[in-house]
């Protein structure tokens, strides 16, 4: 919620070159390319043999996105041969981790998700939340503090899951909850949705950059694509987010991301009035950015010896 270090009348801060987009538009065929983990010279290592070769095809789908491929284009994305790659389509189906959708397509089934929520159980709990962004609270003079996650039911976007706010009344302070449902879902809008954005996958990337701007958005919105894409750059190489009324007239943030197992999964969220604070310092820079270390630290967290 905010406008950005990039944005007409915040600070100006060197914005490095977009790496994480492609300039292309969205639904353009990906190349051929060797997947993550491939030898520089394009000649895949054997590794555990077929298990090698199912893992590759489930992250094929991930990597492809859209709802549905067939058979010589996860082979063309992975350099597996399409016979093989037909085959564990086929015996994935029977597992129950892919399904057929039309003749020749396929898409992962909704185990695989089941899959990734058993992965998050237990990782963090509401109590150690509350504790962090009330510490960030504390630590920023009474700023507003928001826990936001990737939505998991609506494709790329976010939702607040928990706060810190004390005792304000959000109504007052000029928060809707058309503000919180609509506005902040978009990862296009204010400095915790950017910072989500800047480390999601590119074809989820390509989908948020296809979206309108929210209607409701702030002034200080990215209303242009390219400006929106730098600005990713500057969130990774930073790792955090200024936002200059992005979301809302009149309110300024910081935000930095939770990482779990390298993967985004959130981001911590500090907001304050602009009169309040027209420049985040350096102080509130840093205490965000440690608030959401610590939620890092907690999901990526092992069991001790006697969980185990």
């Amino acid at each position: 919620m905010g406008n950005s270090t990039a944005a007409t009348g915040a600070p100006a801060s060197a914005v490095a070159p977009a790496t994480g987009v492609a300039s292309g538009t969205a639904g353009t065929k990906k190349a051929r390319q060797a997947p993550k983990g491939a030898s520089s010279t394009g000649s895949r290592a054997s590794g555990s043999g077929h298990a090698e070769r199912v893992f590759l095809v489930q992250t094929a789908f991930a990597e492809l996105g859209g709802s549905a491929h067939g058979p010589g284009e996860i082979a063309e994305f992975t350099g597996l041969d399409d016979s093989v790659v037909y085959r564990i389509l086929q015996s994935g189906i029977y597992q129950r981790i892919f399904e057929r959708v039309d003749r020749g397509l396929y898409r992962l089934r909704t185990s695989a998700a089941q899959l990734a929520f058993t992965a998050l159980d237990h990782r963090l709990d509401g109590a150690t939340s509350q504790t962090v962004l009330r510490e960030l609270r504390m630590a920023t003079d009474g700023g507003l503090a928001f826990l936001y996650m990737v939505a998991p039911f609506s494709g790329a976007q976010r939702q607040c899951v928990d706060m810190a706010v004390g005792d304000s009344d959000l109504a007052e302070l000029g928060m809707t909850p058309r503000d919180v449902l609509s506005v902040t879902r978009s990862l296009r809008t204010g400095a915790s949705g950017r910072t989500i954005l800047a480390y999601l996958p590119e074809v989820l990337q390509q989908r948020v950059l296809a979206e309108p701007v929210p209607d409701q958005a702030g002034p200080g919105v990215y209303r242009d694509n390219e400006a929106l894409v730098a600005s990713l750059a500057e969130v990774r190489d930073l790792g955090h987010a200024l936002g200059y009324e992005e979301c809302m007239a009149g309110w300024n943030s910081c935000a930095a991301p939770i990482m779990w197992d390298g993967s985004i999964m959130g981001a911590v969220l500090l907001l304050q009035l602009k009169s309040v604070m027209p420049v985040a310092p350096y102080s509130v820079i840093e205490a965000t950015k440690e608030a959401a270390a610590e939620l890092s630290r907690y999901g990526a967290a092992r069991p001790s010896a006697d969980q185990a």
